[in-house]
């Protein structure tokens, strides 16, 4: 059991089931929603595009994951996050700096974890780009460490997410490559003063399920999954990377069972509705996006491992006299 401070601990509380267990709304996307739909593009729709999905769905989630740019103060403002949903904050800058093999990730101008902390955010979400073999490395590893420490001096919780790519510019990493990324980046970067590990799913689930999902392609999950548990230090969430709903939801159940502590979730629920507007949009949430996070969030109660598992907190007498 590793020893966590009083407010990271109290944070971890906010964003996690009463059991200990994570389901994140994400809905710090920008760019790509723009990309996605024209109609997206002013900051003004976005937010409110954003605004819909927090106020229909978060009361479904244990948290939701939002953007400091046009989401995350719009969303207090409007009253749209429910008083008993964590609020997590991205830190980072759309998109990375660098080559495409050697990347390195950036925060957002004008922002920072003290503005985070001052907003009331229950922790922050740093997003990197990470091979552990890219000439990047070391120095994605310093930047991750220094976060890390403004974390700690204001005592926020740190979701970190890695995400892999490939070191050869044309071809991207096959199946078993990722999981050796992945695994790794457990492994390095989890004891930098990390408390949640936001993952990718290990292997390159197209592939697997090119031929039909059978009990192989399960237990190659399975062993995936449980490399990840063992290789970091920390309660790891599993991220939906945009896959259909119903692959996400046996991912789900896999990477629970193979001790991850729950997930964050965004398009896996909520895509369809990028591309509606008005009442045909919240129709959509009602119906069909919030019945998905629903299930999500009721299958990680039952079978995530809790974060109560990893950490433990000491309050003496006296803590406040040195806090």
């Amino acid at each position: 059991m590793k020893p966590i401070s009083i407010g990271k601990l109290r944070g971890l509380q906010q964003i996690s089931s009463q059991r200990g267990t994570f389901t994140a709304l994400a809905l710090d996307h920008r760019q790509n929603l723009r990309k996605a739909n024209p109609a997206l593009a002013s900051d003004e729709e976005l937010s409110r595009f954003k605004l819909d999905v927090t106020s229909t769905l978060a009361s479904r989630a244990t948290a939701v994951l939002l953007d400091p740019e046009v989401s995350a103060a719009q969303a207090i403002a409007a009253r749209s996050i429910p008083n008993n949903v964590g609020l997590v904050v991205a830190l980072e800058s759309t998109g990375y700096t660098g080559d495409a093999t050697a990347r390195r990730a950036q925060i957002i101008p004008g922002w920072s974890v003290e503005k985070a902390k001052r907003m009331g955010a229950s922790a922050i979400k740093l997003l990197i780009y990470y091979h552990p073999d890219s000439p990047t490395a070391k120095e994605t590893e310093d930047f991750t460490s220094k976060i890390a420490e403004d974390c700690t001096k204001h005592d926020l919780v740190l979701m970190l997410e890695p995400l892999s790519y490939s070191l050869d510019e044309n071809k991207k990493l096959s199946s078993e490559e990722k999981k050796y990324v992945v695994v790794e980046s457990a492994k390095r970067l989890t004891p930098l003063n990390v408390d949640i590990l936001k993952a990718e799913f290990p292997l390159d689930a197209s592939t697997l399920l090119s031929t039909g999902v059978n009990d192989m392609d399960e237990s190659k999950w399975m062993e995936a999954c449980k490399e990840i548990s063992a290789a970091s230090i920390t309660p790891w969430i599993l991220l939906s990377a945009a896959v259909e709903y119903e692959t996400f939801l046996k991912q789900v159940t896999v990477a629970c069972n193979a001790g991850a502590s729950g997930i964050a979730v965004g398009r896996a629920v909520w895509k369809e509705a990028v591309m509606m507007d008005g009442d045909e949009r919240i129709k959509f949430l009602r119906t069909t996006a919030r019945p998905r996070i629903s299930r999500l969030t009721s299958l990680c109660h039952a079978l995530a491992k809790p974060y109560t598992d990893f950490y433990a907190a000491d309050a003496p007498f006296d803590w406040h006299k040195n806090y």
